[in-house]
């Protein structure tokens, strides 16, 4: 199998969303997780309210099942995965899927297009939750 039968399966499995669902989904509850290097989100910014979660630690941070959780998630809470373009995305939101969280999906075009489309953004460089 190829990255891109990879990804093709992935994406297979979610109902990916663009900026503005994405920004909708926020703001109806859905957790934004930013998965993007510390030195992406330092030089280019952060969604407001989203999460850092580097992706060595995603899946103890976001399986509903893990003593290592985030305190709010549970298997019914949408989560949106962000990378710099949504293509690692892709493949984090549907290992979250895997895991028990029914509601993961990603960004399509990942924080590039959020920005490209206006949406609200601030200084980044925000440590990842541990």
């Amino acid at each position: 199998m190829s990255i891109e039968d990879a990804l093709a399966a992935a994406r297979a499995t979610l109902t990916r969303v663009d900026p503005a669902a994405a920004s909708r989904l926020q703001a109806d509850g859905a957790l934004v997780v930013d998965i993007r290097p510390h030195v992406n989100r330092a030089e280019e910014g952060e969604i407001p309210g989203s999460v850092p979660v580097e992706r060595i630690h995603l899946e103890w941070r976001l399986d509903p099942a893990s003593e290592h959780r985030l305190p709010e998630v549970h298997a019914d809470l949408p989560v949106v995965v962000v990378c710099n373009e949504g293509y690692a995305s892709s493949l984090a939101a549907a290992d979250l899927k895997r895991l028990g969280l029914r509601q993961a999906t990603d960004l399509i075009g990942g924080y590039r297009a959020w920005r490209a489309a206006g949406l609200p953004v601030e200084p980044g460089g925000r440590p990842a939750v541990p």
